[in-house]
């Protein structure tokens, strides 16, 4: 018992430190959001603001960066965001469904080439994009540019979604096909509420990958009307310096949707909404 109860300790200890390793960063980001200058460049710079100010957060919302406000960066990089969930978790979700439920040719390629699909360094991509879309005449276009991060979402996504989709119990699908229940029916009301931790757990990816991602939007887009939340960050360093304050503050802003989707739709995410589903 003493033994269980050290290791007990041992691992919330660790854990502990493992949190505030990784939320240090976030900690300190919103906090110098809340600096005054004077604080930020301090020699002896101190976790909480004495003076605390919304003057970095006037500037970034209300500054006029560049020629484009605050809301029309927000709103490219929700429609892109948004856009990306839905349609990679689409795809991904009858792409699963094929490679867990039926057996064809090239499967195993096909599984395969979704693992090298996620080893490939996205930089390497930069340059063969850029002239695909050209091609395309979809350069400096957010619809363009949302077509690249679905491709980026869904090679993974179909991977995770394919082991939801093969633990749903098959016997759940034949009793609907026996109720009645035609094949799309079958799909959308008893297969997709069964794979909604899969899908939530894939559409917080898609959610990241577009709402964060700024080497691409910066190569594909050069109107500043189009441009992302990203992008809006460049515009506060300087050869002169660095705003530091507003760079925190337009961080911290760029963090609070991405917490705010993830809250919407942790509910879902619980395993084992299958448990129980079948009687032995």
């Amino acid at each position: 018992m003493r033994s269980k109860r050290l290791r007990k300790i041992a691992l919330n200890g660790t854990g502990i430190l493992v949190f505030l390793f990784a939320v240090f960063p976030v900690f300190w980001m919103a906090s110098t959001a809340f600096k005054p200058n004077t604080e930020i460049f301090s020699t002896t710079p101190k976790p909480l603001p004495s003076h605390p100010t919304l003057a970095h957060f006037d500037l970034v919302l209300n500054g006029g960066i560049a020629e484009v406000s605050f809301w029309t960066y927000f709103r490219n990089s929700a429609l892109m965001a948004l856009a990306t969930v839905v349609v990679s978790g689409l795809l991904a979700l009858m792409g699963a469904t094929a490679v867990a439920r039926f057996r064809f040719r090239f499967r195993t390629t096909f599984l395969i080439m979704l693992l090298i699909v996620q080893m490939v360094p996205l930089e390497a991509l930069v340059i063969p994009l850029f002239l695909d879309l050209k091609r395309l005449d979809l350069l400096n276009s957010l619809p363009g540019l949302t077509l690249v991060y679905i491709g980026f979402a869904v090679p993974f996504a179909i991977w995770m979604l394919r082991g939801f989709v093969a633990a749903v119990p098959k016997e759940l699908e034949e009793a609907a096909a026996i109720d009645g229940a035609g094949p799309i029916r079958t799909f959308f009301t008893v297969l997709l509420p069964l794979v909604a931790p899969g899908l939530v757990a894939t559409s917080i990816f898609s959610f990241i990958t577009a709402w964060n991602e700024f080497i691409f939007a910066f190569t594909f887009l050069d109107d500043q009307q189009k441009s992302t939340l990203p992008m809006m960050l460049q515009f506060f360093f300087g050869r002169s310096g660095n705003a530091w304050g507003p760079i925190m503050a337009a961080s911290t802003l760029l963090t609070i949707p991405v917490i705010a989707f993830f809250l919407l739709v942790q509910r879902r995410m619980v395993s084992g909404l299958t448990a129980g589903a079948v009687k032995g």
